[in-house]
């Protein structure tokens, strides 16, 4: 299992679970960073810094209080508004966590290797890694107990993760395939195999996962494109796929991926008791918010939030 790095390759690493690379295009910042995608991206001011790890630890103080011992987590990252998606990447955080406590794993992918990898990383780590320092937004689900029992264990099994880790990355993934698979679907696929009970061998584990998806009633997150052509633009990027889509989507352009929307849906609607935590940040403070019902962009707090001022 991967192990924590320096910041600035890291971050660029786990860029690569992003789908706005391309399909999030439509302003000339996503353009650009598709163009940049495993350069060395800018480094933090101390003032951002400091933010994000004062967010990181109001983050585990929530979680601790809680009493849980396993959430999701969700972080904002290139701009996703044209399709109505405010996140982009999920890990699963583990109080039990062989790192450090509420450690973030997740999938990624390492650029200079060219493959997948698993990656552990601690709570501040994972919120350093975002694209916008300065707004942002990260969603928190609180599994009840019965849930994160089951999950635990499947989670810190390596040898189980690894199963279910693909060899191809895609950031656009069609969600029943096994030919290609982006971070968010890991995460799913891992959930799917913790909670089905199921222990499939290596060759089998991904599809025994996705099959119980479909019989759980799951629905990917579906990107539909303005113009069927811009589904050709997919091969200007080495991140980019359409050979695992079927036929009849590609025909509609639409993508149909797992994202972090998707596998909160799911989870509410399969898991009685899951809380819900989105936070976000500016210069000046924090928001917690505690609910289904999205925060308003721009962090701006309503009834019942709770504010932390940034001094």
């Amino acid at each position: 299992m991967a192990r924590p790095v320096p910041g600035s390759w890291a971050r660029r690493a786990l860029l690569a679970c992003c789908l706005a690379m391309l399909l999030g295009g439509a302003g000339s910042n996503a353009q650009a960073s598709s163009l940049r995608y495993c350069d060395a991206q800018p480094r933090l001011r101390a003032a951002q810094q400091d933010k994000l790890l004062r967010v990181s630890a109001l983050i585990k103080a929530e979680l601790d209080r809680s009493g849980a011992r396993a959430a999701l987590i969700a972080r904002s990252g290139l701009n996703l508004g044209l399709f109505g998606m405010r996140y982009s990447h999920a890990g699963l955080s583990l109080k039990a966590s062989p790192d450090t406590p509420w450690a973030v794993r997740q999938l990624y992918f390492a650029c200079e290797e060219q493959q997948p990898r698993l990656f552990d990383q601690g709570m501040a780590a994972f919120l350093l890694g975002t694209d916008e320092p300065d707004l942002g937004f990260i969603s928190v689900l609180i599994l009840p107990p019965a849930a994160a029992a089951l999950l635990e264990p499947v989670a810190l099994d390596k040898g189980q993760a690894l199963q279910l880790l693909g060899s191809s990355y895609s950031a656009n993934a069609y969600a029943f395939s096994v030919r290609h698979q982006n971070c968010n679907q890991w995460l799913l696929e891992l959930l799917a195999t913790a909670w089905s009970g199921a222990r499939a061998a290596d060759a089998d584990a991904r599809t025994a996962a996705q099959d119980w998806l479909k019989s759980a009633g799951y629905e990917a997150a579906v990107f539909q494109l303005p113009l069927r052509p811009l589904l050709w633009l997919t091969a200007f990027s080495p991140w980019l796929n359409r050979d695992d889509h079927p036929d009849e989507d590609l025909a509609q352009a639409r993508f149909r991926v797992t994202m972090p929307a998707s596998i909160e849906a799911f989870v509410r609607a399969r898991q009685p008791g899951v809380e819900r935590l989105e936070i976000c940040h500016t210069e000046r403070q924090v928001v917690l918010h505690r609910g289904w019902e999205p925060m308003a962009d721009g962090c701006v707090a309503g009834e019942g939030d709770e504010v932390v001022a940034l001094d």
